[in-house]
């Protein structure tokens, strides 16, 4: 946000300089607005007369910032409007569903129906009966179907006879994952961090010892459009267009794969239609299977890679599976020690962002938020089991926030209830060095009444408070249980992101987050 703001001021300044020297007259005499440069004298003209010329000019080491209290746009309710919402009503927006080029091929792909496995064989006779199918080639990653359209794609793959070499694939099911996981958890794990001497207080008397478990399942992360892309590989130059989460390492890849040189393949990250981090692997996957595609057939051919619904939810790259087993000791109206043993997998192990992730040979985004949990708690320990499995992972969402502060949140309304607390109140209590924290807690306890609300008869309500990325957010949940399960009645909800650029992206990504 600074950088972007310093961005646009050493601009500016250079835009009035260029007008200046054009109009012979003082740059402190120029004002500028709405995109127009203007002068006292009548003389005026828009930035784009003036873009080439301020090319020229030297950049502004240290520009002026504009002072907050003239803002016309940044931090005002309703000041701009989203420029792409109309076409992605109205059925306009291109996405790369949308796609159709002349003479394009449509691929699908028959992978593994296990992680890791390889093709061993494949007989294609069948499939390649199927009018429409032009072509059908083995990949790295299974057995690739190239047809005139999706559904004779898809409908030869379904005839695709494929025998799997399973030697290396993981053959481990959930409930024995589960029970692995869970063996571990009540084992040591490698210390992430630790205050004063959690076993030393669970072992003295008086106090009790609350234990509580919390399971994690894989999580595909399901956006409204699966994965696809589109490539056209003519020999020495590469374009594909597809929406891209990491284009510079998608950039690379395609590049090396096909043999071109980088300034030679272009690019275009289009609209996504969803993604939750789902198109940004840090394997970069898709785009090597895409100039995989493009290279097995041989150039010439514009080509359109697409997952099925059901390949997306099959194909890996999952929220990882974890167990957090915890242990808290309260005493005299107080939670004294507190320990989170988690079991998972690493997301970043073996890809290029291990080095910048990886503290003490483990993955700090398996165990980030539970390690500093916001809570002031004299015997403190996080410890690590840093686990391999053949199942593929991925960010999903807010990364390790996404089972840490679950399980951090719930384990402290336990602690507090056994402790006699109040959930709002006793947390504030251990948020002393915790400002902002408090901040959003105060905050929403204050729009849901949480001190004097009259709930209705079985109704309850629940709080919880997480920061991620350094926001920091604070809901409260009103809801009720019956026949068909859990009904959320309300939601109220407090946010700190630092400065709001824009309040009604915030808004509406708070509103998409508690929705889904």
């Amino acid at each position: 946000y600074e950088q972007m703001r310093k961005v646009g001021a050493a601009a500016r300044e250079m835009l009035v300089a260029a007008a200046a020297k054009e109009w012979n007259v003082p740059a402190a005499e120029i004002t500028v607005e709405n995109g127009v440069i203007k002068h006292p004298s009548g003389k005026q003209g828009r930035f784009g007369a003036f873009a080439e010329k301020a090319n020229q000019m030297p950049v502004p080491a240290d520009p002026k910032l504009k002072d907050p209290s003239q803002f016309k746009f940044i931090g005002k309710e309703g000041a701009t409007k989203r420029l792409d919402s109309a076409e992605k009503s109205n059925g306009t927006a291109v996405f790369t569903l949308d796609i159709n080029e002349p003479d394009m091929l449509t691929v699908v792909i028959a992978r593994a129906p296990r992680f890791g496995a390889t093709v061993a064989s494949f007989d294609a006779t069948a499939a390649k009966a199927v009018s429409g199918v032009v072509d059908v080639k083995q990949v790295p990653t299974g057995v690739a179907v190239y047809a005139k359209g999706f559904w004779p794609a898809k409908t030869a793959r379904d005839l695709l006879k494929i025998t799997w070499d399973d030697s290396k694939a993981e053959k481990r099911g959930t409930q024995q994952l589960l029970s692995e996981f869970r063996d571990l958890s009540k084992t040591p794990g490698k210390t992430v961090k630790t205050e004063g001497d959690f076993e030393a207080e669970a072992a003295k008397p008086g106090g009790r010892v609350i234990e509580a478990e919390f399971v994690f399942p894989y999580l595909a992360h399901a956006p409204m459009e699966p994965l696809n892309a589109f490539i056209h590989w003519q020999g020495d130059t590469v374009t594909s267009r597809y929406g891209s989460q990491f284009p510079t390492p998608d950039h690379a890849t395609i590049a090396k794969i096909l043999g071109v040189p980088m300034e030679k393949v272009s690019l275009k990250t289009i609209l996504a239609g969803g993604s939750f981090g789902r198109r940004a692997q840090q394997t970069v996957h898709v785009a090597a299977e895409l100039a995989e595609v493009a290279k097995a057939i041989g150039p010439g051919k514009p080509i359109k890679l697409v997952w099925t619904r059901e390949d997306d939810m099959r194909g890996g790259y999952y929220r990882p599976f974890s167990v957090h087993r915890m242990r808290g000791v309260v005493r005299d109206g107080k939670i004294q020690a507190w320990s989170d043993t988690i079991v998972g997998q690493s997301i970043m192990k073996g890809s290029p962002f291990e080095a910048m992730t990886f503290k003490d040979g483990l993955d700090s985004t398996a165990y980030e938020g539970s390690n500093e949990i916001p809570y002031e708690v004299a015997n403190f320990k996080c410890d690590l089991h840093q686990v391999d499995v053949g199942v593929p992972v991925l960010w999903w969402r807010s990364v390790g926030h996404t089972h840490t502060g679950y399980a951090v949140e719930a384990f402290v309304d336990e602690l507090l209830e056994a402790a006699g607390k109040d959930p709002v109140e006793g947390r504030l209590e251990l948020m002393s060095k915790k400002p902002r924290h408090a901040g959003v807690l105060r905050a929403v306890a204050e729009l849901a009444d949480w001190k004097n609300a009259k709930l209705e008869p079985g109704h309850a309500r629940g709080v919880a408070v997480v920061e991620s990325f350094n926001t920091f957010v604070a809901q409260v949940v009103e809801m009720s249980m019956g026949a068909e399960g859990p009904k959320i009645h309300k939601v109220w909800c407090a946010v700190d992101c630092g400065v709001a650029v824009n309040p009604d992206i915030i808004r509406a990504q708070m509103e998409g987050g508690i929705g889904f």
